[in-house]
């Protein structure tokens, strides 16, 4: 169990890193009127310099790809270091998967949702679409978060083996929570229509009465401020 347990740390690693290079390779081709060229996943993200057809342009930042991109680093340095820190084993899946549905949504899109073709001022762009490698990547990340998923619940029962018995398993834990949620709500006592319309009209006729003495003391210093400069 313990090898098994190293073995997804691994694999967690290497998903994260590997989606992360994946970001450095092309994710769109495009085609300006005779001419094929691509754009690199982080030129797109960050929107530095990138050479079309032969032409240097500064490229628009597309804030889509940059998220996914910042969220990739994210899991790939918590991952990382989820080994020295429990704490951040629970929170790499769940950065993990957010990216992953994110870059699915961005492929299963067409590029002119995502790319700002504004600086290519030359020609008409015919054909953009996204690379192979853009699905790869969410495919990268989507792993990324199964190999972490697996990591956490395999180091979470070596520790409760390890306790004895006196820790449950995250599964009895989140029952156990769900549970306690459910009886505290339970004894929520929730004020009538009456307690309502009275609260609300105390609290619209004190913000008026705030908002009333603000404006006056805004006009009176205004007034004293124009007779002291003379204006």
């Amino acid at each position: 169990m313990k090898a098994l347990n190293k073995i997804l740390y691994i694999l967690t690693v290497v998903f994260g890193v590997a989606s992360l290079v994946l970001f450095f390779t092309d994710f769109v081709n495009l085609t300006l009127g005779t001419t094929e060229d691509s754009l690199v996943g982080t030129v797109i993200a960050f929107g530095s310099k990138a050479n079309v057809a032969g032409t240097e342009y500064n490229m628009s930042a597309s804030s889509d790809i940059l998220f996914c991109f910042l969220l990739t680093v994210i899991s790939a340095v918590m991952g990382a270091l989820s080994f020295k820190s429990k704490k951040l084993r629970y929170a790499v899946p769940f950065v993990g998967i957010i990216a992953a549905v994110y870059m699915f949504v961005i492929y299963g899109k067409t590029a002119w949702h995502f790319v700002d073709t504004r600086p290519l001022v030359f020609g008409d762009i015919s054909v953009m679409t996204f690379t192979p490698f853009v699905l790869f990547t969410a495919i990268a990340l989507a792993l990324f978060t199964v190999a972490s998923a697996a990591y956490l619940l395999v180091d979470d029962y070596l520790e409760v083996l390890a306790s004895d018995g006196e820790k449950l398993p995250i599964c009895k834990r989140l029952v156990r929570f769900f549970k306690d949620y459910k009886s505290e709500t339970k004894k929520i006592v929730w004020p009538g229509i009456k307690d309502v319309i009275k609260n609300t009209v105390i609290v619209i006729i004190i913000c008026l009465l705030v908002g009333a003495l603000i404006w006056l003391v805004d006009f009176g210093l205004g007034k004293l401020l124009g007779l002291v400069l003379g204006i």
